[in-house]
């Protein structure tokens, strides 16, 4: 990737432009994007990967997100300091979705995406340190946030990703560290889950970004 061109990128002998740079400005087309992201998806998911029609609005708020379009974000009610909570029906893609678009912006310090239930099995292990591991300054995002087990460390439970969201809250506060997460659930289910304080906490960390309840299961 050419840092100065951050808009052009290669995957193996295919060069893929997303935009322009005008005037210093990088220019964006969501089409040529959503060709990038299609063939990109082939890649790292399979040939059975692709886009789908009634997505692409859900991958439109997506992609001006993550290129910081200030002027589309802000008709969207997306704020760019913040991090995203995408939720939806099992097997809709969001995981796919949050895997696949940090790819666009290579130029861009990215996330790992981990898996909520990995995180609360390793606090049965070792216990509280998983907690302070995850409070640090990188970027995450936590995937099927809300689904994970009540984490138990010698006898004594501990809802585990409450207390990493409030950790991830301070760094957002102190440091403007972003959190992304995926979610199944809605905000009823996310307070019942967490608690009102958590539930506000997050509110305050994240862009809403939510499928329809009847979007499909593309999992097969």
């Amino acid at each position: 990737m050419n840092p100065h061109k951050p808009h052009i990128i290669t995957e193996g002998s295919v060069q893929y432009t997303l935009g322009e740079l005008k005037d210093n400005q990088m220019l964006y087309d969501f089409d040529k994007m959503l060709i990038y992201l299609n063939a990109k998806g082939k890649l790292l998911f399979g040939k059975k990967f692709k886009i789908f029609e009634e997505d692409r609005d859900i991958i439109f708020k997506l992609c001006n997100y993550f290129i910081r379009d200030e002027a589309n974000c802000k008709k969207l009610n997306i704020d760019i300091d913040k991090g995203i909570l995408l939720s939806g029906p099992v097997g809709c893609g969001k995981t796919s979705l949050m895997k696949l678009l940090r790819h666009i912006v290579p130029h861009q310090k990215s996330y790992e995406v981990i898996p909520t239930r990995n995180i609360a099995f390793a606090f049965n292990n070792i216990g509280y340190t998983i907690i302070e591991n995850y409070g640090d300054k990188r970027f995450y995002c936590f995937d099927d946030l809300g689904v994970e087990p009540t984490g138990r460390h010698f006898g004594k439970d501990c809802n585990v990703m409450g207390e990493i969201i409030l950790s991830r809250y301070d760094l957002f506060l102190g440091h403007k560290i972003k959190t992304h997460a995926t979610t199944n659930l809605n905000a009823k289910e996310l307070e019942e889950r967490y608690g009102n304080r958590v539930r506000s906490r997050m509110r305050q960390l994240f862009n809403l970004i939510a499928f329809d309840k009847s979007s499909r299961d593309k999992r097969d």
